[in-house]
């Protein structure tokens, strides 16, 4: 079975920070939780903090944007309005061997 199914775009999310890490640093563990749920959902391919640390990337899977976006609303960090999401979707023309298995 290959890492990405196939016939679904994949998703680079950049989340910005848009408040204080106050405000950021008790939702971590709830952001953690959501992440770990589309991990095993198998929409979530990585993900991580930004060097330095401005918000975070997530790339993913999902059949539609649409699809995507719905997944989003439900981050603590967006219903908590602590960062700002920037999707960007493309068609994989090539992928790594290891992705394919």
């Amino acid at each position: 079975m290959s890492h990405i199914p196939p016939n679904q775009n994949l998703f680079i999310v950049d989340l910005h920070y848009i408040a204080s890490f106050d405000e950021i640093d008790p939702l971590i563990d709830a952001h953690v939780e959501f992440l770990e749920q589309h991990y095993a959902s198998g929409n979530f391919i990585t993900s991580g903090p930004k060097e330095p640390r401005t918000g975070g990337v997530i790339v993913a899977t999902a059949a539609t944007r649409a699809e995507l976006e719905s997944m989003l609303e439900l981050d603590p960090f967006k219903m908590h309005n602590v960062a700002n999401y920037t999707i960007t979707e493309f068609r994989p023309s090539m992928k790594a061997t290891f992705l394919e298995k």
